[in-house]
Parts: structure tokens; C-alpha cells; sequence
């Protein structure tokens, strides 16, 4: 399981920087959790969860960011934003994607959530 989730990672980054996206940080730790990527898109500062499924027998890849997940995500944002002393736009978003048979299929969900 941590091999294709550290290729959707890396899918999920490549991706991202071709659509624009600088990216800060990749798998930022908290002694509470981590984020997978950190980014800036057109001064906005973006917190990505990136789920990666290789069949849906557990559901959709973003079905897995459930309440409780979008919580943890609040609270590890905003321990980044006070440790980097910064106050700016944020928004999150969920890359969900789907490797199957030598084919990914990336769904970008921008602003998923709100704060």
C-alpha cells in the first residue's frame, strides 16, 4: 500500500507543478499528522490530501477524506501556518487518483473543504 501511495504522491506532484503550482513542501510531519503537499497557486496557499487507490473496493480515492480527516487536515494547517508566521488565503484540495492497469486517472477537487 505505501508503494502506490508514494507513486500517486509523486503523480499528484507532477501534476500540480504542471498546472502551475509551486510547491512548498511534500509530506510536511507534525507530531500530530502529516500533510502530503503543501503549494502556492497565484498567491493562495494550498494544503493537498492526495488519495491513491489501485481498485474501488474500498470507494473513490477522495471518498477516504471523510469529517474526521478534514478535521485532522484543519488542525495541521493551521500548526503550519503559526509556525511559518504567515496569514494568507488558504484553501484545501483533494487529489484523487486512480491507477489501474498502467492507466491513472487524476481527479483534482479544488477547495474541497472550507476552514
Amino acid at each position: 500500500m505505501k508503494l502506490i501511495g508514494s507513486k500517486g504522491e509523486d503523480l499528484a506532484a507532477s501534476f500540480l507543478k504542471d498546472k502551475g503550482y509551486r510547491i512548498i513542501a511534500r509530506n510536511y510531519k507534525t507530531p500530530v499528522g502529516e500533510i502530503d503537499i503543501i503549494a502556492e497557486d497565484r498567491g493562495t496557499l494550498v494544503f493537498i490530501e492526495v488519495k491513491t487507490r489501485s481498485n474501488n473496493s474500498f470507494g473513490y480515492p477522495f471518498e477516504a477524506v471523510d469529517a474526521r480527516k478534514r478535521q485532522k487536515l484543519k488542525n495541521l494547517a493551521l500548526l503550519y501556518l503559526k509556525k511559518q508566521k504567515r496569514d494568507c488565503a488558504v484553501r484545501f484540495d483533494v487529489l484523487s487518483i486512480y491507477i489501474s492497469e498502467g492507466k491513472e486517472d487524476i481527479e483534482h477537487i479544488k477547495d474541497a473543504f472550507e476552514v
